[in-house]
């Protein structure tokens, strides 16, 4: 059965060759007052997986759900591989589609919740089987083909959904938060038995989240969207290192917003002491902004008696263990907290009430307006 489901796989990755491409072309749907998208342009890359991150109400359900014909746009184009498909119905999109809720039907085996979409299109009760089989084969349940959905797991049944979206060999494969009903455990391992299976399949993938550490460690690149716009859409360490605007830097990871003041030509920061090129457009001279530093990026050092800071500049307010990693918290003179990580074995020098100075590498920094 192995070599029949790596049979199947192969026969999958011929049918798509390089997988489809996808267009978002100033995709824009309001739902009365609230918009959700507002002019959406986007690409997908053939074969790619593509996270759409963001918060609640950013447009990501609505981009995924506009992408399989349940939504229309008001305006723009959904194109697959060069055709518009924007006024095709959902049952004429050839993409497969795996919900948070799993969606099984209860009074059908696995297997033949694995077959149904084979059922509707009158494929042979013997093709059926047979596809179903591989199917359950590739996703590591070959032998729960009989099971019904009240006597699997959340994860097993969310690997028979994952089967079922895949039976019709669909040309893109739409993901709507499919693992955020699971376990921690059972979601770290499902998260990489559909990483395995996308790259396998060499199918083009779109994986809505709001959680940025599934996004980062699963996909090629991630789209973080807030307001129906998208902010910035890359490989997740050049989204991690190099975010493009305030919001993709607080809301990718943990980011620190320290004051600082513009210089002459509002390309240079001044912040806890040292001036630093600003990255992007910069910002107007002089004026007061916050810099957004990454927490690791924090250099502490213990104040020698007698300087300014063993006097109270910066002391430390107290340390969180995150295993090899320990965050340490310390508050500025003029109250702002800042939060700096560092190997646990290094922190043990930084306990709570330590007085220490602040510093920041040498290398461009994104600011900020202050906020208010």
């Amino acid at each position: 059965m192995q070599g029949e489901a790596a049979t199947a796989a192969q026969e999958d990755r011929q049918d798509r060759e390089t997988g489809a491409t996808v267009e978002f072309r100033q995709v824009r749907r309001a739902f009365g007052a609230a918009v959700a998208l507002d002019g959406l342009d986007l690409d997908v890359r053939p074969g790619e997986l593509l996270a759409l991150l963001g918060p609640s109400g950013c447009g990501k359900t609505t981009a995924l759900r506009m992408l399989a014909g349940f939504e229309t746009p008001e305006s723009g184009e959904v194109v697959v591989d060069g055709e518009d498909v924007t006024s095709v119905p959902a049952n004429r999109r050839d993409a497969g589609m795996v919900f948070q809720s799993y969606s099984l039907f209860p009074h059908l085996s696995a297997a033949d919740n694995v077959a149904f979409g084979l059922r509707m299109r009158k494929v042979s009760a013997r093709e059926r089987r047979a596809r179903a089989a591989e199917l359950l084969e590739l996703v590591g349940l070959p032998h729960h083909g009989d099971r019904y959905p009240h006597q699997l797991s959340g994860g097993q049944q969310q690997r028979i959904a994952l089967a079922r979206a895949l039976a019709l060999r669909p040309r893109v494969l739409l993901l709507d938060e499919p693992l955020s009903a699971l376990d921690a455990k059972v979601r770290l391992a499902l998260r990489e038995e559909i990483r395995r299976l996308q790259r396998e399949l060499a199918i083009t993938t779109l994986f809505v989240t709001h959680d940025q550490e599934e996004a980062l460690s699963m996909a090629d690149r991630v789209a973080v969207m807030h307001a129906g716009r998208l902010e910035q859409c890359a490989e997740p360490g050049e989204l991690y290192a190099r975010p493009a605007t305030a919001f993709v830097a607080e809301f990718v990871g943990t980011m620190n917003r320290i004051p600082g003041r513009t210089g002459d030509d509002g390309g240079v920061v001044e912040v806890v002491g040292r001036r630093l090129p600003v990255d992007g457009p910069g910002a107007a001279p002089h004026r007061e902004v916050d810099v957004l530093v990454r927490p690791e990026a924090v250099e502490l050092a213990v104040a020698e008696k007698g300087t300014k800071g063993a006097e109270g500049t910066a002391r430390v307010t107290g340390t969180t263990f995150l295993g090899a990693v320990t965050r340490i918290s310390v508050r500025l003179a003029d109250g702002t907290l800042v939060k700096a990580d560092m190997t646990t074995h290094t922190a043990t020098a930084f306990p709570a009430g330590t007085a220490v100075t602040v510093g920041l590498p040498e290398r461009p920094v994104l600011v900020d307006e202050r906020r208010a």
